[in-house]
């Protein structure tokens, strides 16, 4: 799929904001089922994190250790779901949705961006989960736009009718070598100027994260 034929299938509602981790704030946290709710509600397109368990269930949360978001260590790909539910809370007292629940609460009322998230070697499993998951809950796959630092989860869905796009952190700025291979490409705002932005989205669908400020905007 060409940015041409990427234009024409995403869905509008994309390009009017997203709410990242879904519309939270000091009552409400990151990527639970509330925040989530607020911003279907307000109709705004959300974005969430998935991680696999140990026993190849899909969970929605940011870091691969849960601490910051819940106040206790542990690491998700090293717990079973029911180990995670039974002994971890967020920091609102929501226990952590899984993917399931997301996509139930949603159904397709928002559009969706779900950022891969991938623990050392396990991109494959994740991405076979992922998309078995997307199967049974999504009809119309440009609600749907798949993102991740590694380029292997999004290889897996190639062919698959979902709009790819390849996140290029501050950090691993050397992924913009394979940004070719997919229908668009996610900038950390903290690499792009305005004349950079225009050069690259002459070919590619370009997003910039995490733009929240006007200080952000004017770069």
């Amino acid at each position: 799929m060409n940015k041409e034929t990427a234009l024409k299938r995403i869905n509008p509602a994309f390009l009017k904001g997203i709410c990242h981790r879904g519309l939270h704030n000091d009552r409400f946290s990151e990527n639970g089922l509330k925040a989530f709710e607020n911003a279907i509600k307000e109709k705004m397109p959300i974005e969430l994190d998935v991680h696999i368990t140990s026993d190849n269930k899909l969970v929605v949360f940011h870091d691969s250790n849960m601490k910051r978001m819940t106040g206790k260590d542990g690491i998700i790909e090293k717990l079973t779901l029911d180990e995670i539910r039974t002994n971890y809370r967020l920091l609102d007292g929501e226990k952590i949705p899984t993917f399931k629940e997301v996509l139930k609460l949603n159904n397709e009322r928002v559009p969706m961006v779900v950022e891969m998230k991938v623990y050392k070697s396990n991109h494959k499993r994740l991405a076979r989960a992922v998309k078995l998951t997307l199967a049974k809950y999504i009809k119309n796959k440009d609600n749907v736009i798949l993102i991740s630092f590694d380029p292997r989860s999004l290889f897996y869905f190639r062919k698959s009718g979902y709009i790819r796009q390849l996140l290029i952190s501050y950090s691993h700025s050397f992924m913009f070598i394979f940004r070719h291979f997919f229908e668009g490409i996610d900038y950390d705002s903290r690499l792009m100027n305005r004349k950079a932005f225009r050069r690259y989205s002459k070919h590619h669908l370009t997003n910039l994260w995490t733009v929240d400020s006007k200080e952000t905007i004017s770069l």
